[in-house]
């Protein structure tokens, strides 16, 4: 089974750390990535620029209205996400409990849709083949 797991950090409290500290993290972070990658079940990832960078799109009125940065009522935003394999979710949650990345911030384990990412692969072939 695929799993998305999203990893989320308070930025004040990445900003507190030193340079040191925050090589060191990211080391240790690459470094169980690569047990994961080991083990066939890192599938791919990506670290995302601070919240501030970020806008949201939302209806309003019949038109397309963008707000600066994430709508969220917290400190918490999301840092990035890993795609990985595991058996089930038990699994899925014994691989991330040993990842360095929990230190910073709680991580959200959520199963992949299957059955829409079949579609979504299916449309995305479709339009390969269609492109001239």
């Amino acid at each position: 089974m695929k799993f998305v797991c999203m990893g989320f950090i308070e930025e004040s409290k990445w900003e507190s750390l030193s340079e040191q500290e925050c090589t060191r993290m990211m080391e240790e972070c690459f470094a169980y990535d690569d047990e994961l990658r080991r083990g066939g079940h890192f599938l791919g990832g990506e670290a995302l620029q601070s919240a501030r960078n970020a806008v949201t799109l939302r209806i309003k009125n019949d038109s397309v209205d963008v707000t600066d940065g994430p709508y969220a009522e917290t400190k918490e935003m999301l840092g990035g996400i890993l795609l990985l394999e595991a058996r089930d979710l038990n699994h899925a949650i014994a691989l991330m409990s040993n990842h360095p990345g929990v230190k910073m911030g709680p991580f959200e384990i959520r199963p992949a849709d299957e059955q829409t990412n079949e579609l979504i692969a299916a449309c995305t072939q479709k339009f390969k083949k269609s492109e001239p």
